[in-house]
């Protein structure tokens, strides 16, 4: 056998390509799969602070249809003023003269938010941006148990709820970075 000049170190050359190339591979799916873990576990903090945001909201339907007087012990609710969120409740979103309209908030000023509480790790904060007053009124007396039947000459309205804007911000206590914004719309 004759070898021929020029060829002698092309097999190693090739191995070495090879190897480099199965190198960069594994590396990208190396990465591909750390980048997953972390991400998963992104997404498991985000879906925990959005459920306390859920219930944050739900929360906040409950002192809607307590026209505000929700009592703050049952739940460990705190009102920053009850008198502007009484004022939010029943009156149109423009004759609410300085109380804070914007969708901000900010968990260390206090004037930013209406109310909060802790739902487990988390705190959340609530409060409403805006009401569209309707005609169905916050009383529950005889709603829907007339005392009349109809057919008889009655009447019948058609309701219109009042219609709020809610902002609810979800975040853990021990973490700020795990949190949750949620604007809801609720009829009432």
């Amino acid at each position: 056998m004759r070898r021929r000049n020029g060829e002698s170190g092309i097999a190693l050359v090739v191995v070495m390509v090879l190897a480099a190339v199965a190198l960069a591979i594994s590396g990208g799916l190396m990465y591909m799969l750390a980048r997953g873990g972390y991400m998963s576990g992104m997404q498991k903090q985000y879906k925990t602070a959005l459920e306390a945001g859920v219930g944050g909201a739900d929360v906040a339907f409950q002192v809607i249809a307590s026209g505000g007087t929700l009592s703050a012990s049952t739940i460990g609710l705190t009102y920053n003023n009850p008198g502007n969120l009484t004022t939010k409740l029943t009156n149109p979103t423009a004759s609410w003269g300085t109380l804070d309209k914007t969708m901000t908030i900010d968990p260390d000023v206090l004037g930013s938010y209406d109310m909060r509480f802790d739902l487990g790790n988390y705190r959340v904060y609530s409060k409403i941006v805006d009401t569209v007053p309707g005609n169905s009124a916050t009383d529950l007396g005889l709603q829907n148990k007339g005392v009349t039947s109809a057919g008889t000459g009655e009447l019948i309205v058609m309701s219109s709820p009042y219609l709020y804007t809610i902002e609810v911000l979800a975040q853990r206590t021990s973490n700020a970075s795990e949190r949750a914004k949620l604007s809801v719309l609720y009829e009432y």
